[in-house]
């Protein structure tokens, strides 16, 4: 048991006490993380974690970091606070596998106005799942609390993620030719980016989120809201290693039109079939609510395709097999076409 107590710290605002707990609390889900290369290290300054590059000829580190955003708002307002954890891996997590690296490690940040052991814990719990859904490790982390800079309930999330790929298998988009198909791959709804505007747009400080919604299938909006980002990389890792892939992108702030094409090579472009894409009911709930233009909604949501991935037209039938094998209800979407303007809907 630690025994380190300072009655100064805490007057101050800062429980000492209430940290060790929540590390005690949340070693039962760092558990469920454990990997071949993990070294059990909770609690210490660094967390540990042995790379095994054997049969890769030139290993790359690929690091990706982000957080999730004001989506926190709404798992406060609802105070449910397990999955918001699921979305913090996903934003990494998806980041790094774009370029083909194998997610290896994780580790979260919290800052909070008061360290509630259970919240933490909470919050954890749901960095656990996200890691597992990834197949990563997570190795430690860091829980602050900022009292007077932060209100008592309030709190945010930020993560960070190493992954390996050998050199010679980083997805190259300089491959990508006319007449490959884009692929894509649902996501659960909104994810994680465009939530300023959905706060603006619903005023879900006043609103009520649990009232069932007609339009949503008879959910209430803040249930809708907080289904966590889908985690891609076991899928993807598969498709990878059974097929060719020109491209991935991450659909994420910035939608289609800033997203896609950080996977297209110039003089090439994505023809995107609208009549293909399977939209969500809530982003037809927020375009309505909010009177947003078409443009705007592509330009800020992902507008039900979390990811998207390009592959030779030969190999689209085989691709699409290994998603859907790998639990990816993926479909064709579009196609590359030549040309200056690298996404185009029609």
């Amino acid at each position: 048991m630690n025994e380190s107590h300072s009655a100064s710290y805490a007057a101050a605002g800062v429980d000492i006490t209430a940290g060790y707990k929540a590390v005690e609390l949340m070693k039962q889900h760092v558990a469920r993380t454990m990997t071949a290369g993990m070294a059990e290290n909770i609690g210490g300054f660094g967390g540990l974690f042995q790379l095994d590059t054997a049969g890769m000829k030139a290993p790359c580190l690929v690091s990706g970091t982000d957080g999730v955003g004001t989506k926190i708002r709404i798992a406060q307002l609802l105070d449910k606070h397990d999955t918001i954890g699921i979305d913090c891996v996903a934003m990494c997590v998806n980041d790094v596998i774009c370029c083909g690296a194998k997610p290896l490690f994780f580790l979260d940040y919290i800052a909070c106005g008061k360290n509630i052991p259970e919240k933490i814990a909470s919050i954890v719990a749901g960095v656990a799942e996200g890691c597992v859904q990834a197949g990563c490790a997570l190795v430690g982390g860091e829980t602050a609390e900022h009292p007077g800079i932060m209100s008592a309930e309030d709190y945010d999330l930020a993560g960070f993620t190493v992954g390996v790929v050998d050199r010679e298998k980083v997805i190259d988009k300089n491959k990508m030719a006319v007449g490959d198909v884009v692929i894509a791959l649902p996501s659960t709804g909104v994810h994680s980016n465009g939530f300023s505007l959905i706060r603006r747009v619903f005023n879900v400080e006043r609103a009520n989120l649990h009232t069932p919604i007609d339009a949503l299938g008879g959910r209430g909006l803040g249930e809708v809201l907080l289904t966590p980002t889908r985690i891609y990389v076991k899928a993807l890792l598969a498709l990878l290693e059974q097929t060719e892939v020109h491209g991935v992108s991450h659909i994420t702030g910035g939608g289609f039109y800033e997203n896609i094409p950080r996977s297209i090579p110039d003089g090439l472009g994505a023809r995107i079939e609208k009549t293909s894409l399977r939209i969500p009911a809530i982003f037809d709930f927020i375009a309505k609510s909010g009177d947003i233009p078409q443009r705007d909604m592509f330009n800020t949501f992902n507008m039900g395709v979390g990811m998207s991935v390009v592959v030779p037209k030969e190999q689209a039938d085989r691709a699409l097999a290994v998603l859907r094998e790998n639990g990816e209800d993926a479909y064709l979407m579009g196609e590359i076409a030549a040309g200056e303007e690298k996404v185009v809907l029609c």
